[in-house]
């Protein structure tokens, strides 16, 4: 799927007037935002997590008791400090010092991404993990069949335990490929890509159930995922793809 014509002349037009706004206002003696030393005034609503989109009680192998703590502590905790680093980057001038600046935005990245990240995570639980669809016929032809895949997979997550990271199967816009990805931490990811099945390999997303066997939270994992969540995900990311498909594909 292509931008039109009439897109980006539209999108030309909003920028121009965009442009024109900005242009009229400095002339009338407006300052631009930060000009005088001084934060500009802003409100920040604040973040709320979203609901859990399945019953906890529900999920196989995994208990009511763990997945309740993992979405109050660990991503609430996210979400509200998110909001926290906000309020003080909106308190930031041209005076603010570097490394302050620099470590919220540090701040910023991690909380951003994990809340993301926690999101795709249980959303793509509550299922029956049976895979079909489009995104199997896909991972067989890009894996080889679908067992290299899950085997690939499993790997990936079993190398992270007893540490700290995620296991990502994403689409890969720079080459147009599905790939599977490790991430140490929350600001390790794919620099231009898309998350379509997310397996979170923190030690709060299954001591509290398997103590330090990271393979049978692993092997529970595959039992709850919502294959139909992750088809989803895979067909709207499919017509983005188009957008960047690399040159001569």
């Amino acid at each position: 799927m292509r931008m039109t014509r009439r897109k980006a002349i539209s999108t030309l037009v909003a920028g121009s007037s965009v442009a024109l706004v900005l242009k009229e206002g400095l002339a009338a003696g407006e300052e631009p935002a930060g000009a005088t030393g001084k934060a500009p005034q802003t409100s920040i609503a604040p973040r709320t997590p979203k609901p859990l989109p399945f019953d906890p009680k529900k999920l196989n192998g995994i208990s009511e008791r763990l997945i309740t703590s993992h979405w109050e502590n660990n991503y609430g905790s996210a979400v509200k400090n998110l909001s926290k680093v906000e309020e003080e980057l909106g308190r930031v001038t041209k005076d603010t010092a570097g490394f302050l600046v620099s470590g919220l935005r540090e701040r910023e990245l991690t909380f951003t991404n994990s809340i993301i990240l926690h999101d795709l995570y249980f959303g793509n639980l509550g299922g029956d993990g049976k895979a079909g669809g489009g995104i199997q016929v896909a991972l067989s032809a890009a894996f080889g069949n679908w067992g290299r895949f899950e085997e690939l997979f499993r790997a990936t997550g079993a190398a992270l335990g007893g540490g700290s990271g995620w296991t990502v199967l994403g689409c890969n816009f720079h080459t147009g490929a599905l790939g599977i990805y490790w991430s140490g931490h929350h600001t390790q990811a794919l620099a231009f890509g898309a998350p379509l099945l997310v397996m979170d390999m923190y030690e709060h997303a299954y001591q509290m159930d398997y103590g330090a066997a990271a393979g049978k939270y692993i092997e529970a994992f595959f039992q709850n995922i919502n294959w139909q969540e992750v088809n989803r995900r895979y067909e709207r990311i499919a017509k983005m793809g188009a957008l960047f498909a690399p040159e001569g594909k």
